[in-house]
């Protein structure tokens, strides 16, 4: 079982950091047009959206990536929890 968990914990972590990747790219311009940055979209933002249909941009600030990475971090002690 700890196998699973750390399996588990393994790809909250990696998806955390294509989050934070996906958000540096929108730093530079046309980075999100490459093969990476389309990747990186189609990953992450299905996951993204729902954050952004509560949590309205303030100003030109999307903060719901960081409440996205919150909740995966939230999973990950919960992964935690359960498997440790």
């Amino acid at each position: 079982m700890a196998q699973i968990g750390n399996i588990i914990l393994l790809l909250l972590q990696v998806y955390s950091w294509c989050i934070i990747g996906y958000i540096l790219m929108s730093w530079f311009p046309n980075a999100r047009d490459t093969s990476i940055g389309q990747f990186l979209g189609r990953v992450v933002e299905p996951y993204l959206e729902p954050f952004r249909k509560f949590i309205p941009p303030l100003g030109m600030i999307d903060i719901s990536p960081i409440v996205a990475i919150l909740a995966l971090h939230f999973a990950r002690l919960g992964v935690g929890a359960i498997f440790f």
